[in-house]
């Protein structure tokens, strides 16, 4: 059953190029993506676009990543569970597509969170519907990586600064995405080149 909700869902999932549409259109309508229809929610799929488009055109792969992607040799296909106004959606969908556009064994998929609540409940984050969430599937829908919501890096800092302050507020929030800029990309290519790097060993491994 899960299988197939996951071949289902690379089924209905969109291209990268289709999402930056859909975000541009929502952001003339003055719209976002979900359920909440609310402004701050359309605020940010705006300020999304804009970043986005800056990552589009400043990212650059490393070439020794670009290596460890290439070495992929199995079709994979890399969903994303994401909303339009999700931050950390933005910093990182941009990212996914710089790597699939350089690897021919990845077909980067885009699938919306609150349109798909079933998929999205198979990969919960500590109880939670926590985006953006990364699925790397083979073609029979099994599930060989999750990622996700984000770096290991990033997920440090949430957790130290809820430990010296009990929650995220908008102060955190800020400094996350100064650090995104910063980051240019860095720690999540990292994430990724780790788990690339230990399933080319397991593969190794059994040959």
């Amino acid at each position: 059953m899960t299988n197939e909700i996951i071949k289902e869902g690379i089924a209905k999932g969109i291209s990268y190029t289709a999402y930056v549409e859909l975000i541009n259109r929502l952001v003339e309508e003055e719209s976002t993506t979900g359920i909440e229809q609310v402004k701050q929610r359309v605020d940010f799929t705006k300020l999304n676009a804009s970043r986005m488009r800056r990552l589009d055109k400043t990212l650059a792969i490393p070439e020794q990543a670009k290596q460890v992607f290439r070495d992929m040799k199995e079709k994979q296909t890399w969903l994303v569970l994401i909303e339009s106004w999700c931050a950390d959606g933005a910093q990182t969908i941009p990212v996914l597509n710089k790597i699939a556009k350089e690897v021919p064994a990845i077909d980067l998929k885009v699938l919306l969170r609150d349109d798909n609540p079933e998929f999205m409940d198979l990969f919960l984050t500590n109880g939670t519907r926590s985006i953006p969430k990364l699925i790397i599937a083979d073609n029979d829908g099994n599930v060989l990586n999750i990622w996700g919501p984000r770096s290991q890096v990033a997920t440090n800092m949430v957790l130290a600064y809820k430990k010296e302050n009990g929650k995220i507020d908008d102060t955190f929030k800020k400094e996350l995405q100064i650090w995104y800029n910063k980051n240019k990309g860095e720690a999540i290519i990292n994430d990724l080149v780790n788990i690339v790097e230990d399933s080319l060993t397991l593969e190794k491994d059994f040959d």
